[in-house]
């Protein structure tokens, strides 16, 4: 089986990827149009226009960052360099360790981050400006922060000496729990207390998308939900209490492309960070 999943991503075609992003979105999308959580008063599709804007130009940034990724995965995979070739581990093992680890610094870690750091957080501040939140604000990222997050990916890579199949096996299902935790769909109490002690449900993510603090600076994971439970940066508002946007924007202008473009160089926007 593993061996299976292993040839599989170690030569996925190009045209999968691109079909596991847009197969994500449409599912997702349908989902949440026949039992949402929030019932907005927009035009979906303009409102998706410019979080598909974001998607393309995240695309676009990663096709550059690729070969990077890939000369770095060769050079620890040949030099034995990294966790996952110091410690002895059958294969099984590896992977599950390797994906929990990727996890932890190519997505937890970086989000943390973004939060603390002023200069990162201007940049992520993007995502959070979308007061409508849906399957397609997962994509929803200034290009300053692709490139960031594109730098820590890399660098859990190089840390953790890991092989590129199991990078692409990552990625694949990153992509899909992102489209998932963003949605609009209404999730049962009873997924969060069965299958969201492992992943990140819609519900615990849109507390992460309120508008003001402490919500915002919480529930920072994207695939694992135990993360955040571990390190102490775990909330559990009400969905009835969620606002989305960030209060310290024109959350009428979240739409605005030029205006989300050059908010992280917007001087006029006050923030704590």
């Amino acid at each position: 089986m593993l061996e299976n999943i292993q040839s599989y991503f170690s030569t996925i075609p190009s045209l999968h990827r691109a079909l596991i992003l847009a197969g994500g979105i449409t599912f997702f999308w349908l989902v949440e149009s026949a039992i949402p959580l929030f019932t907005f008063q927009y035009s979906k599709w303009r409102h998706a226009s410019l979080n598909i804007f974001f998607t393309f130009t995240t695309i676009l940034i990663n096709f550059v960052f690729a070969l990077f990724m890939v000369k770095t995965s060769d050079w620890t995979i040949a030099n034995q360099f990294g966790i996952l070739n110091w410690i002895p581990l059958n294969n099984i093992a590896s992977a599950i360790i390797g994906l929990l680890l990727l996890d932890f610094i190519g997505a937890y870690l970086v989000h943390m981050i973004e939060h603390k750091v002023k200069f990162l957080w201007k940049f992520h501040m993007v995502h959070h400006a979308d007061t409508k939140v849906d399957t397609t604000t997962a994509n929803r990222h200034h290009p300053g922060e692709s490139v960031i997050r594109a730098v820590f990916a890399i660098l859990a890579v190089f840390v953790l000496g890991t092989p590129m199949w199991l990078v692409m096996l990552y990625q694949s299902l990153s992509v899909v729990l992102a489209q998932f935790n963003h949605s609009n769909m209404k999730i049962p109490s009873w997924f969060d207390k069965t299958f969201g002690l492992i992943i990140i449900s819609p519900n615990m993510h849109r507390i992460h998308h309120h508008l003001s603090r402490p919500q915002t600076d919480s529930n920072f994971g994207n695939i694992f939900s135990f993360w955040d439970k571990l390190l102490g940066t775990y909330n559990d508002t009400p969905m009835k209490d969620i606002k989305y946007g960030l209060d310290v924007l024109d959350n009428s202008k979240d739409n605005e492309l030029l205006y989300q473009l050059k908010l992280p160089f917007n001087k006029n926007i006050k923030t704590d960070y």
